[in-house]
Parts: C-alpha cells; sequence; structure tokens
C-alpha cells in the first residue's frame, strides 16, 4: 500500500464554509435574542444587526458559489452508495438555496415595513419590495418557517458530517478542516 493525500477543500473554499457557519449562528442567536416584531417595531439594536447580517450571509453565499463554479469541489472520500451520494448532493444544493432565500424574505419583509437595510451598518441596500406590499409582508411568515427549515438541515448537515466522522471513518469531515492534509492509504 503507498501513502497519498486525501483531496481536501481549498482555503478559500474553507473559509467560505467556516464563515457561512459562524454568521448563520451568529444570526439565530440574534433572532432568538431580538424583540419581537409588531406592526410598530423599529429596525433599531439586535433587528438591525439582525437584517446586516443577513445582507452578509447572502453577499457571501454568492460568492461562495462563485468561487465554486470556477473551482469545483474534490473528488469525494469514501465510497458512498450513489442514492447516499445524491441525497448529500441535493442537501447541498437546498442549503445553498435557503441561504439565499431565508435572507432575501426578510430582506422584503423589512422592505415591506419601510425598514433601511444596509450592509456593514453602513452602505444602504435597495428595497426587495414597495412599502407596505402586502407581499412583502407575506414573505415575513415564509421568513420565520424556512428560517426553522434551515436550521433543520444545517443540523442533518452537522449530523450527516458526524457520521462520516465517528460511523464511516472516512475522510469527508476533514476534508473541510482548515489545514487538513490526511494521509490515507490507497491500494496500489
Amino acid at each position: 500500500m503507498r501513502q497519498e493525500f486525501a483531496s481536501v477543500y481549498n482555503p478559500p473554499a474553507r473559509l467560505f464554509h467556516w464563515a457561512t457557519a459562524l454568521l448563520l449562528l451568529v444570526q439565530y442567536v440574534l433572532a432568538w435574542a431580538m424583540p419581537d416584531v409588531h406592526r410598530d417595531t423599529k429596525p433599531v439594536g439586535l433587528i438591525a444587526w439582525h437584517l446586516g447580517v443577513g445582507v452578509v450571509i447572502v453577499l457571501l453565499v454568492l460568492v461562495r458559489l462563485l468561487w465554486r463554479s470556477v473551482h469545483p469541489a474534490p473528488p469525494e472520500a469514501g465510497n458512498l452508495p450513489a442514492p447516499l451520494r445524491a441525497l448529500a448532493r441535493y442537501t447541498h444544493w437546498l442549503l445553498y438555496l435557503l441561504l439565499i432565500a431565508v435572507p432575501l424574505m426578510g430582506w422584503a419583509n423589512a422592505s415591506s415595513r419601510d425598514w433601511p437595510v444596509t450592509l456593514l451598518a453602513s452602505i444602504p441596500m435597495p428595497p426587495l419590495s414597495p412599502a407596505g406590499s402586502p407581499v412583502g409582508h407575506a414573505l415575513g411568515d415564509w421568513h420565520r418557517v424556512f428560517a426553522w427549515v434551515l436550521l433543520a438541515l444545517a443540523g442533518l448537515h452537522v449530523g450527516a458530517a458526524l457520521f462520516h466522522q465517528f460511523v464511516l471513518h472516512d475522510e469527508t469531515l476533514t476534508r473541510m478542516l482548515p489545514s487538513q492534509r490526511k494521509r490515507v492509504a490507497s491500494k496500489q
């Protein structure tokens, strides 16, 4: 048997992954800590932060997808059956979709409330729906529902990574960890 390096994600892909995970964690903490949104709620404090982090998440995921289109994922670790590979692929793309759609729904809802949405608390972003828009208001309800779906899917993603690490004992998790160049045995 000879040793060769396992395929790992390149440093920018790993940075995008972990930055997205961290921002998503921050976003959920903000959502749970901020006050409930009512008709007369003002977009200040934690609500303003929640809106700003949402914009950053959308932009980060778009840059991540652009990077991924030019730098495809490395070959998969392990020998998963085709149905599990397909499930993993669909789950990843659904995560990307929700990481864009959920913040955009919240942004549209904020726009319908005539709230300013800014990037990094200083760069004004365009409204995604007109002030008073019933569609924008309805998207606020969908934002909440799909935020729970996103959380469940992210939990599934984490669970799958742990399953790969501790049950299948393959290199799937380590491919996304910083500075990992694990040696794996290969048949000659």
